[in-house]
This record gives C-alpha cells, structure tokens and sequence, in this order.
C-alpha cells in the first residue's frame, strides 16, 4: 500500500502535476489544452504527464494526431482510503482528549 501512496504522492508533489490532475478532474483534455495555462513547453509537458501516468493517476490516448489525457479517479481510491483511516485515528484522538479535558474539572478523577 505505501507503494502506492509514495508514487500517487510523490506524482502530486509537483504543483504543474496537480494542476494537471485538477484540469483533468473536470474532463479529458489535450496536451495543448494541458499545457496552455503553463508556460511549457511540449517535450516538459510529455514528462510531467509521463510522470502521472506511470503514476496510475492518467491516461493518454491517440486520436489521430492529438493526445488526449483523461484522470484515472480509481488510482485515487487507496489515497482515500489511507485518508480516511487517519482521519477517523484523529478524531478518536481528539475525541479522547476532549474527555480527559473536560473530566480535569471533576475533584473524583484526582
């Protein structure tokens, strides 16, 4: 599983890559279109989409002479899933500490 999440991680890590990754979570897109709010040029815009698609994160497909990407949310679903765990480790967390706060005021716990 850390396998997973060191790679979608570090695939995230790089803010051209996210912004990627956001573009595409609204729908397929070309690599122009992928590259036309970044200042990239073709070959840097291949390898950043490289890197999301060895990542799982990507796909990219030939249409006649345009590549177009699309995001891969299934590839996203172990990050979730991780997320939730500590989220739910947090709250008990928090939760446990609110009772032990809030018992301080009682004279029967000293």
């Amino acid at each position: 599983m850390f396998g997973v999440l060191t790679t979608t991680f570090g695939a995230l890590a790089d803010p051209t890559r996210l912004a990627i990754v956001e573009r595409l979570s609204r729908s397929e897109a070309t690599m122009s279109e992928l590259s036309a709010p970044h200042e990239l040029s073709p070959p840097a815009m291949t390898k950043h989409v490289g890197v999301l698609v060895d990542a799982g994160l990507v796909t990219r497909r030939k249409v006649g002479r345009t590549v177009v990407c699309a995001l891969r949310p299934a590839q996203l679903s172990e990050v979730q899933a991780w997320l939730g765990d500590l989220t739910t480790y947090w709250n008990r967390t928090v939760d446990r500490l609110a009772e032990l706060v809030e018992g301080e005021g009682d004279d029967d716990r000293h």
